[in-house]
């Protein structure tokens, strides 16, 4: 069984089974090499089990995932590390707080997470500034990573993620955590991301549609596993699938390439926005 090289991801009927509890599935699934993705759904809707698989750290119970064109299961892991960037708050918490910042972004390279006996050359920090400057972190590079604000580690992992140049980049809540001021430019930094033709596919994961960037193109939306619409952002996030998703009336709008949700109310026998 072969999967399409112009697909990134490509899940059939796939599912995560724990203790005999579905966490997601069954999820069938494409992304292709232009596409940003959103995932979006409230809490326990299968969306950080969606995205282990699709970063392999997880392999599904039932149906078939390929990543990257390898098929999970059939394809050693490792081989996989450089080609898929993920960015997550697990990952954040694993970094030493005594860690140069410019050291973070280009240990991505080894595959480890943390200096250690690597000795980096002038192309190594010569790309891991560029990145850091696409990010808006440049004046970071010399900083310890525990000195960082949260919106400054937020972009500092996105510069890690991309440092090898990744087929597919993966974000888990990049956006949790922040204050507006830190999440207005998170969001800024992401849409100029996603507009780049070189840049990679990319799947986001959000609780809020606040959070999704300009420029992302489909959208995913999960509840307690299952999977209640997906499909081009512009015709799918919809009060219709919001409400079916978050399981109650919720209005949404679109103002000037963003979304913005809130639930809506009956007001003298109608429905209106809160």
């Amino acid at each position: 069984m072969f999967s399409d090289p112009d697909l990134l991801i490509d899940f059939r009927d796939v599912e995560l089974i724990r203790g005999g509890t579905t966490l997601v599935g069954p999820v069938t699934w494409q992304v292709e090499l232009d596409e940003r993705w959103v995932i979006i759904g409230p809490n326990g809707a299968g969306k950080t089990s969606l995205l282990r698989i699709a970063s392999a750290l997880d392999f599904p119970t039932r149906g078939d995932a390929f990543v990257v064109g390898e098929k999970l299961g059939r394809t050693e892991v490792r081989e996989l590390t450089t080609r898929i960037g993920l960015v997550s708050s697990a990952m954040a918490a694993r970094v030493p707080g005594d860690e140069r910042v410019s050291d973070l972004v280009i240990s991505a390279g080894y595959s480890v997470l943390g200096r250690w006996r690597e000795k980096y050359d002038d192309m190594d920090r010569d790309r891991a500034a560029d990145i850091l400057e696409s990010m808006g972190a440049e004046h970071l590079a010399d900083r310890e990573f525990g000195t960082l604000s949260e919106g400054e580690r937020k972009r500092v992992l996105i510069a890690r993620g991309l440092m090898t140049d990744p087929e597919l980049l993966l974000l888990d809540e990049p956006a949790a955590g922040l204050d507006l001021g830190g999440r207005e430019e998170l969001v800024e930094r992401l849409s100029v991301l996603a507009a780049d033709p070189d840049a990679p596919a990319m799947v986001l994961i959000t609780h809020h549609v606040e959070e999704i960037p300009p420029g992302f193109t489909d959208v995913m939306m999960l509840s307690e596993g299952a999977v209640t619409a997906q499909g081009p952002i512009a015709d799918t996030l919809t009060a219709e699938n919001l409400t079916a998703t978050f399981r109650q009336s919720i209005a949404v709008t679109h103002d000037d390439g963003r979304y913005f949700a809130r639930r809506a109310r009956r007001a003298g026998g109608h429905r209106r926005a809160e």
